[in-house]
């Protein structure tokens, strides 16, 4: 393609002579500065608003929004040219009309065959220019990134609302209106809002999940992907899904960790100290949005408790990146690590109940050095949990 073709493309993303559009400013812990020969890397589930908070960045970090380029890999004219000379095409163009430092936004850029070996190039040689990119397989930003941008890269991760985002969206809204819409943003603000994140199922379970394995058909992950979002805060036995579901342990294994890869639900295993006693316990597994888990779950009815009790997961997913679980002759809900110390978190829709504080105890007699328990109730959640602000 020609530097003009490129350049066209650009402009349709870029901010050189449109304004920057209003939305809401996102919870996310970005780094101070972007740093050049730094690449940072924006990843998350599909659909969470990651192109949306790329165009937020150049006023976080006090960038000319004309020497910024914003290009998104998904762009249909771009589709006979996904190869990593066009990178380095859209580089040449843009510079040769800009003076001065330049940020490129690269937006899907897993789709670009032999990205990861030119933007290492391009990091090592900065001459001033940053690079911010996102990607929705986090397969490719993870292992492959991992191995080729060692040192060269900082990651951050792209959640749906949580509930304030929620509340600047829709000021009104309770706590359960957040349980049963979730955080997805464009359903938000569209009365077809469920039938989008039913497309938004489908969407990751084909094109983040499927391609990731190579399966032949979409519908054994469908049914996986299902099970893990009715089942959701109950501990998973590889053994008994795949007899279940007429599949391979290994099979179900594999296609566990590609759904956690495509942020599509993720696993909580058991809290030890010992990795022998966590691997041969079963996780637990909770979907990466409430709105998106009522939609695909057939049951009916609506199960408040275990909606907030996904929901405080997410949360501490956000906070604290490692979420465990515990038990024994009781239950303890998650276990997160602050300040090397594991806090145990109970999630109950009232106040907590007698089981819970039995649990806690024997939890507390099992690590004695655990700090106090938290315990989470519908009111406490939608005050933030200022007990657990600060991650570990």
């Amino acid at each position: 393609m020609s530097p003009t073709d490129l350049l066209a493309i650009a402009r349709d993303w870029s901010y050189w002579d449109r304004p920057v559009p209003k939305s809401v400013p996102r919870s996310i812990d970005l780094p101070r500065e972007l740093a050049p020969g730094l690449a940072l890397v924006v990843q998350g589930v599909r659909r969470s608003g990651k192109s949306t908070l790329l165009s937020q960045l150049p006023a976080r970090y006090g960038l000319p929004l004309e020497r910024c380029l914003f290009v998104n890999f998904e762009d249909p004219r771009l589709a006979p040219a996904l190869e990593s000379s066009t990178l380095q095409a859209f580089v040449d163009a843009f510079e040769s009309e800009q003076r001065g430092e330049c940020t490129y936004f690269f937006d899907e850029i897993q789709n670009v065959e032999g990205w990861e070996r030119w933007l290492r190039s391009a990091l090592e040689r900065p001459r001033g220019r940053r690079f911010v990119i996102t990607g929705s397989n986090a397969h490719l930003l993870s292992g492959e990134l991992g191995t080729s941008l060692t040192g060269r890269h900082l990651k951050v991760e792209l959640f749906p609302f949580d509930f304030d985002e929620f509340r600047a969206v829709r000021p009104k809204a309770k706590l359960a209106d957040y349980l049963h819409d979730g955080g997805f943003p464009a359903p938000l603000t569209t009365p077809d809002g469920d039938r989008l994140r039913r497309a938004y199922f489908d969407d990751i379970v084909e094109r983040d999940v499927r391609e990731r394995v190579g399966a032949r058909s979409s519908q054994p992950l469908r049914h996986l992907a299902q099970l893990l979002h009715e089942s959701a805060g109950a501990e998973l036995s590889v053994r008994r899904a795949a007899a279940a579901l007429g599949m391979a342990e290994d099979t179900v294994a594999l296609y566990l960790a590609a759904i956690g890869d495509a942020y599509l639900a993720f696993a909580a295993p058991f809290y030890a100290h010992s990795e022998r006693k966590r691997a041969v316990r079963n996780r637990k597994y909770y979907p990466v949005d409430p709105g998106l888990r009522r939609v695909v779950v057939t049951k009916t009815g609506e199960d408040r408790g275990k909606s907030l009790e996904c929901a405080t997961f997410l949360l501490l997913r956000r906070r604290f990146g490692a979420v465990s679980y515990w038990r024994d002759k009781g239950e303890v809900d998650f276990v997160v690590m602050k300040d090397g110390e594991p806090v145990p978190v109970q999630v109950s829709w009232d106040a907590p109940t007698e089981r819970h504080r039995k649990a806690v105890d024997e939890f507390h007699s099992t690590h004695p050095r655990a700090r106090e328990a938290v315990f989470v109730t519908a009111a406490s959640f939608a005050g933030g949990l200022p007990e657990l602000a600060n991650a570990g």
